[in-house]
């Protein structure tokens, strides 16, 4: 499973960095790292619908505060 993070100016003024380590320690916790590849890009072109993360190039709306459920729904249901 590839999660792509947006982590473009406007992303990472929305909190993107505080994502993507609660994503590295969410993958490392439940040792998944060798079904989850996590990865950074910058502008998915999606501004306007919040902080973007991709899996498998499907768009989700994530925030510092919503990861832990995005995690377990989007990701760990679908292992």
């Amino acid at each position: 499973m590839k999660v792509t993070i947006c982590i473009g100016s406007s992303c990472h003024i929305k909190g993107s960095r505080n994502v993507v380590e609660q994503l590295q320690k969410l993958v490392a916790d439940n040792n998944i790292g060798d079904k989850v590849e996590l990865s950074g890009t910058f502008c998915l072109g999606k501004c306007q619908h919040g902080f973007c993360v991709t899996v498998d190039n499907e768009f989700f709306s994530v925030s510092p505060e919503t990861v832990k459920q995005f995690f377990e729904t989007e990701i760990m249901s679908k292992l």
